[in-house]
């Protein structure tokens, strides 16, 4: 783990938290995030236990949206932290939690640099979430320093065409952001690399049940070893 405290993470624009906020109430529809249809929700329930040493343990879950990974992860026993930007994604994290009679613990703050103080974890699980940062490496760095000794950096992500939510064109100026599209397994392995003692690509795209439907893009975990 390193010794030195991490570079300062860009903040987040009101636009953007604006724009997730708005986001949540129809965010569930969308068949990998609302996890609604049960091939779907076995889907991911299997990647995450390919991709998690096995529990209990410690687990933050930065970008959790409304917290259907969390979701997965706590009825699989691991003390789950989720952190998101948009304090009505955290809500109905909070709220899906309860209704299942799970713990969890739900933070509204940049995942970025997540908002956990001293706390360290065992696994750092993010979805679809670099695209949107200003600062994607340091963000990389960020969440590795959180991570203790042995941990696992879990990244579950793409190169795709669309990167808006429904269609809603996303904040002004997003065509700026770094990794804007997504990015590429072969680019964010050797972003990651030297961060990691080892890690390892696992493709996604040929496993329609993961997303409700077949994809034609790129979608990957990336699973390091720190």
């Amino acid at each position: 783990m390193p010794d030195h405290v991490p570079d300062p993470v860009p903040h987040p624009t009101p636009a953007i938290t604006e724009y997730w906020d708005a986001a949540a109430a129809a965010f569930d529809d969308e068949a990998d995030h609302g996890l609604r249809q049960e091939p779907t929700r076995a889907a991911w329930a299997r990647l995450l236990a390919s991709c998690v040493p096995p529990g209990p343990a410690d687990v933050l879950d930065v970008g959790c949206g409304t917290g259907s990974l969390s979701l997965l992860l706590a009825e699989a026993g691991y003390r789950v932290t989720g952190v998101d930007l948009a304090p009505r994604m955290v809500e109905r994290a909070r709220a899906k939690l309860a209704a299942a009679g799970l713990a969890g613990r739900f933070l509204v703050g940049d995942a970025a640099a997540p908002p956990t103080g001293q706390q360290r974890y065992d696994v750092v699980l993010s979805r679809h979430l670099l695209w949107t940062l200003p600062d994607p490496e340091a963000s990389l760095r960020a969440w590795v320093s959180l991570l203790r000794p042995g941990g696992r950096l879990v990244l579950v992500e793409g190169r795709w065409r669309e990167a808006g939510q429904s269609g809603v064109p996303y904040v002004a100026g997003a065509e700026a952001l770094p990794w804007h599209g997504g990015i590429t397994a072969e680019a964010l392995a050797a972003a990651v690399r030297p961060l990691a003692a080892g890690l390892h690509v696992e493709a996604l795209s040929d496993d329609p049940e993961l997303w409700g439907g077949p994809v034609t893009d790129e979608r990957y975990a990336l699973i390091a070893r720190i």
